[in-house]
């Protein structure tokens, strides 16, 4: 994996400063990243779509690029707060199409939800938006956030790299596990990455779930087959919620469809895209 792209744009928000860019030309497509993540898991797809398509890439409140300040809001209600701003400052002339993986799924839905946001479509990948989520250390760590918060450096270093290779079904090559962990290793960074991980709360899910039946644009529902992290019902149950989806399952792949199984994720989205 070459180094991600990089964010060269900055908003600033009450969220803190939202770091993004833009690839290609043609219609809007944002694509919104989960967590422990960053814009960096669209490294495969994004220039693919940026052939037919303006892709934007943005990293969420407290992630990647963006402000790790302290006492920052990095909730999902955050990252709805923010997607709006952003949309609201891009001025696109027509609804974007979203791509959307993991918690991204539940921060673009709350944002068409609640905020009002009109899409062109929807496509959410593993996406936490029903039910009862995250890991079983993803619950530890938010039960005893300050006592993970004060590991050494070393500890929290294997900490994180085990949980994101978690993930993968197929593995992580070396070069897109330092990649993807390189964000959450720094002194902020690590703060961070607890911050996070405390922050997010079920009832910004569902606050939302009752509404799904209300998204009117079309579309499409993602899984690996293999996914440990949010295993394949909760795509039947969010394809059934939506009134205009279809779901679409990977065979091989985990929660990190990207990595798992690019070429086949690609060509679906590229479907998806131009139906």
């Amino acid at each position: 994996m070459a180094a991600p792209t990089t964010l060269d744009r900055a908003l600033d928000t009450p969220q803190g400063t939202l770091r993004w860019t833009r690839l290609g030309r043609g219609p809007a497509v944002v694509l919104v990243h989960g967590t422990p993540f960053s814009s960096a898991v669209w490294h495969d797809i994004a220039p693919a779509l940026a052939r037919t398509r303006t892709v934007y890439l943005w990293d969420l409140p407290g992630f990647g690029a963006s402000d790790k300040h302290p006492g920052r809001d990095v909730s999902l209600a955050a990252g709805q707060a923010a997607l709006t701003r952003l949309l609201a400052h891009w001025d696109l002339p027509a609804p974007p199409a979203v791509i959307a993986h993991d918690i991204g799924g539940a921060v673009a839905l709350r944002t068409a939800l609640l905020d009002g946001a009109a899409y062109e479509r929807l496509a959410l990948i593993d996406a936490v938006a029903t039910g009862t989520w995250g890991t079983d250390l993803f619950r530890l760590v938010r039960a005893h956030t300050d006592t993970f918060t004060a590991l050494p450096a070393p500890m929290h270093e294997a900490l994180v790299r085990a949980y994101i290779a978690g993930a993968s079904h197929r593995g992580l090559h070396p070069r897109t596990a330092d990649t993807l962990a390189a964000p959450w290793l720094d002194e902020p960074g690590r703060a961070a990455f607890y911050r996070q991980i405390a922050q997010a709360d079920e009832r910004h899910t569902r606050q939302i779930e009752p509404l799904l039946g209300r998204l009117d644009c079309p579309a499409t529902v993602v899984w690996g087959r293999q996914d440990t992290w949010l295993p394949p019902e909760h795509g039947h149950r969010l394809a059934r919620a939506l009134p205009r989806a279809r779901l679409e399952e990977i065979d091989g792949a985990g929660h990190l469809v990207q990595f798992d199984a690019p070429a086949q994720l690609t060509a679906l989205l590229l479907d998806f895209l131009t139906r």
